[in-house]
């Protein structure tokens, strides 16, 4: 009978780690499932108020041209 390779369970990425620093292969840790998740970087800036009123109205043009395309029986 041919035997065959257990299943891996979830491994912490800080076991992992030490093989992959010691150039082992660690594919077999992963399925391909699941998605890539970007680093975030936060950045604060400070803008006058003013500067924010014209994307302001475009953002409430576009949310009230939004909302009217989605009404139904009415004429444009």
């Amino acid at each position: 009978m041919k035997k065959t390779r257990k299943p891996v369970g979830a491994v912490s990425a800080d076991a992992i780690a030490p093989i992959a620093d010691q150039g082992g292969d660690v594919s077999g840790f992963f399925t391909g499932q699941g998605r890539m998740v970007q680093p975030i970087q936060r950045v604060n800036v400070d803008i006058m108020a003013s500067k924010l009123e014209e994307p302001d109205k475009a953002a409430r043009d576009q949310y009230y041209l939004a909302q009217r395309a989605r009404r139904p029986g009415q004429a444009s």
